[in-house]
Parts: C-alpha cells; structure tokens; sequence
C-alpha cells in the first residue's frame, strides 16, 4: 500500500512540474514584445536588426545553421549570438518565460 501512495504521489509531482514547463504563448507574445520586437519582427520575414521570425518553426534552420528545434532555440535564446550582435538571455529570462516565448514563436 505505501508503494502504491509513493507512485501516485510522484505521478502527481510529476505531473505538476510537466504542467509547469508547458509554456503559455499569450504570455510569451508579452515577453516577445518586451524584450525581442525591438530587432525582430513577429508578423513577418522582414529583417530589422534581426531576422524577422515569422515562420520560424517552418524553416530549415535557425541563423547559426542548427535545426529548428526547441532545445536548440533555447540554446540560441540563451547564449544569443554575438558575432550577429544578439545578447543572450539565459540571466534575464526565466525558464518558464522561456517556454512560454517558444510557445508563442511556434504560433508565428
């Protein structure tokens, strides 16, 4: 019986940290519009510092030439880039806003 309590416990954390990790993509179009519509366009292609993300999710591969791929979105977002002037964001943003911007970039 105390078996069965723990799994259904650990069910029920799990599936509140699963919950948590979801990301919400209105509140990822706030965090878009806060900290990366000053370079990027959400609503089209067109460049403006840098590239416009409409259809990100559609193309072959990001800037740096990796696969569009949440993992290696968050990497970008987190290490930014550089050499292209792009900060990185892994101070400023949390992991949760994380998830809700890549929520909301897969909406673009």
């Amino acid at each position: 019986m105390k078996r069965v309590s723990i799994a259904i416990s650990a069910g029920i954390l799990c599936a509140g940290v699963s919950a948590l990790a979801a990301g919400n993509a209105d509140k990822g179009k706030d965090i878009f519009e806060q900290n990366c519509g000053v370079c990027h366009n959400a609503d089209s292609t067109e460049r403006k510092m840098g590239p416009g993300l409409k259809g990100l999710y559609k193309k072959a591969a990001l800037v740096n030439k990796k696969k569009v791929t949440d993992a290696n979105l968050l990497d970008f977002v987190n290490k930014g880039s550089p050499d292209k002037g792009m900060p990185g964001f892994a101070d400023q943003l949390t992991d949760q806003e994380k998830s809700d911007l890549v929520a909301y970039l897969k909406t673009l």
